[in-house]
């Protein structure tokens, strides 16, 4: 019998494939007076600040970017902004093949699911609309609990709603902002997604070193709590380079993770 009841899910690199800004931003520089690399740029430094939920609303956030751009767009022209970019985050969001078949496997045996994840507040906007959206008994946005991972709060917010104890869950991640690290030290068993796509995703505050379970995808990591469906125990140790590839993951490392208003920086 499995000794789980919940499985809780990262967003960005685990249900979805890896994350990259696409060329819609150019657009979206533009839109507010600006350019590609210098809305990157902010984006990236501001990006714990904004996903702590510091500024209370998407357009307060691009308010905040634009100021940190030097650039001072119309309340119309930013809410335009705003359409644009969360209609762009959308595109870029791509499932996982099996990300609702791995939902639904766990919840078929009767366990209940989560989603846990660092954004802003683009991803609420959208999530209630994809088709695994059904899937997910709740949803855990670090805007809403306003701290990011890996702070106890994510995770124990996520137990508290699905009324289970985190040595009840099973959390699977990418390893962006520590998420491994935070979901074991609040007691929870977690397992790292290393998918061959991984090499090219955007990634903050990385898990270095990760010793614990590690599986090649997310149907994988469904036989962790039936190993009557295991092909392949997961491996442990670190991370080793997806094969064929030879490139690196895209890390940024953040140091700065206090929420005020500094350069902190994830889309």
């Amino acid at each position: 019998m499995t000794p789980f009841r919940a499985v809780l899910f990262d967003f960005f690199g685990t249900l979805t494939t890896a994350v990259r800004r696409g060329p819609r931003h150019a657009v979206i520089a533009q839109m507010l007076g600006s350019d590609l690399e210098t809305l990157t740029t902010v984006l990236d430094r501001t990006y714990y600040t904004r996903a702590s939920g510091m500024f209370g609303s998407a357009e307060a956030d691009l308010r905040f970017v634009c100021d940190r751009m030097g650039t001072r767009p119309s309340d119309d022209t930013l809410r335009d902004a705003l359409a644009a970019r969360t209609d762009a985050l959308r595109a870029e969001t791509r499932l996982r093949a099996d990300a609702a078949a791995a939902l639904r496997a766990v919840r078929d045996r009767g366990l209940r699911t989560a989603l846990v994840s660092d954004c802003t507040y683009e991803l609420a906007a959208y999530v209630p609309h994809l088709p695994v959206a059904t899937l997910l008994d709740t949803l855990v946005f670090s805007t809403e609990v306003g701290e990011c991972k890996p702070a106890a709060r994510m995770y124990l917010t996520a137990c508290e709603r699905l009324d289970v104890a985190p040595e009840e869950c099973l959390y699977v991640g990418d390893g962006g902002s520590r998420e491994l690290t935070g979901a074991t030290e609040v007691g929870m068993t977690a397992v790292r997604l290393a998918a061959p796509d991984l090499h090219q995703h955007l990634t903050f505050n990385a898990d270095a070193g990760w010793t614990g379970p590690i599986v090649a995808s997310l149907t994988d990591a469904v036989t962790m709590v039936d190993p009557g469906l295991r092909r392949h125990p997961p491996r442990v140790g670190p991370t080793l380079p997806a094969r064929g590839c030879d490139r690196s993951p895209v890390t940024v490392t953040v140091r700065e993770r206090t929420p005020v208003r500094q350069d902190a920086g994830r889309d």
